[in-house]
């Protein structure tokens, strides 16, 4: 499954925004958004291996989880009352910081210690 740039553009003409309107709003910058335009695959390259070997597609092989969406959708929403109280903060670091507070602290310290053990890539 590839994103169509021209489907995107379209949808915002039918909205009346435009493009640059519509990754502002959504806090995602161009480069981000034309990156994963230009990949031939939105889903990562392990999960397509795994389907075409079962020969099935890759939503095939996706749960429509109720539970994680309500989960993501109140995460959303309290990313947004942050960023709402304060505009100068990312969205993504706010996010990102929301994650890792759900996960216990032990398995944040373990990914950590993994991280730091391995060779600066720089």
């Amino acid at each position: 499954m590839q994103v169509s740039v021209e489907r995107v553009k379209q949808l915002c003409r039918e909205r009346g925004t435009t493009l640059t309107s519509l990754l502002a709003a959504a806090g995602v910058s161009r480069n981000a958004f034309y990156s994963l335009a230009r990949r031939d695959s939105i889903y990562p390259r392990s999960l397509c291996a795994v389907c075409a070997r079962l020969g099935i597609s890759p939503d095939m092989a996706l749960s429509a989880d109720e539970g994680g969406v309500e989960s993501m959708k109140s995460l959303l929403a309290e990313v947004e009352a942050i960023v709402g109280r304060d505009k100068r903060v990312d969205r993504d670091n706010v996010r990102h910081a929301l994650l890792l507070l759900r996960e216990k602290p032990i398995d944040r310290l373990r990914r950590a210690l993994v991280r730091a053990q391995k060779p600066d890539i720089r």
